[in-house]
């Protein structure tokens, strides 16, 4: 069972995110807080009461657009603290899931929130909570890979993703039609995806050789033109992505 606290500055979607936490019968208690400073008050009070005490918080479901400290602010505080609840952002903007995910948010819900989308985050937490493994995600074929935006579930195609882009323990797909942030290390992307096509020219970046139109050279410097995106190669990888460049223009 968990117990959640509520934070949304708009009273209406606090109230509707209230009744739809109190219908779950996986949470156990919800409060509500009307700015982010009064639920950092109140996570503080739940931390001094420890774990077991009558004040705990499991899951902070917090909005990010608020007056004063928003809800990115007190996500990145709550990263300080020695055992912070686990945090799902709740909001009416996509923008702002890459520094969500960065800050390790279980889940990132869009407004208006539907109650079976809800369901999953909660599933989530209480998953997260009680420091059960994830469950591994079965692609369908090894042709695709799934991916979700606002409770949708969709399958993308490997052959249409021209880059990847890391982002801690996630990645960002990159293809023409738009891109897709997915939980799945971009390293666990380079070793599924070698003998596919895929070379990794920087840290950050994991490259389609298909759809590398260009190598540039300037002044030292290394890149690709990937469609209209010019990505820079690191001197460690650059000799191994000319010599994969030359191969295939050869063979």
């Amino acid at each position: 069972m968990l117990r959640a606290l509520a934070v949304d500055d708009e009273q209406p979607s606090l109230e509707e995110l209230l009744y739809l936490l109190n219908a779950d019968p996986r949470v156990s208690s919800v409060e509500g807080a009307s700015d982010a400073t009064e639920a950092l008050r109140r996570i503080n009070r739940a931390l001094e009461s420890g774990p077991a005490g009558p004040e705990a918080i499991d899951v902070v479901f917090l909005d990010i657009h608020m007056p004063g400290l928003d809800g990115l602010d007190l996500a990145r505080l709550l990263t300080g603290f020695a055992n912070p609840p686990l945090v799902v952002f709740v909001t009416a903007h996509e923008g702002f899931a890459v520094q969500a995910f960065d800050l390790k948010a279980v889940d990132y819900l869009l407004k208006p929130v539907r109650r079976e989308r809800l369901a999953e985050a909660v599933r989530r937490a209480a998953q997260f909570r009680d420091a059960a493994p994830l469950i591994p995600v079965h692609e369908p074929d090894p042709d695709h890979i799934s991916v979700e935006l606002g409770g949708v579930t969709r399958f993308v195609a490997v052959e249409d993703i021209t880059h990847v882009e890391a982002h801690g323990d996630y990645a960002r797909l990159h293809t023409p039609q738009g891109s897709h942030l997915v939980r799945i290390p971009v390293s666990t992307l380079e070793e599924r995806w070698r003998s596919r096509g895929f070379v990794r020219i920087h840290r950050r970046h994991l490259v389609a050789l298909r759809h590398i139109g260009e190598l540039r050279l300037d002044a030292g410097t290394v890149s690709v033109l990937v469609g209209p995106v010019e990505l820079q190669v690191s001197r460690r990888h650059a000799r191994e992505l000319r010599d994969l460049l030359l191969r295939r223009t050869t063979s």
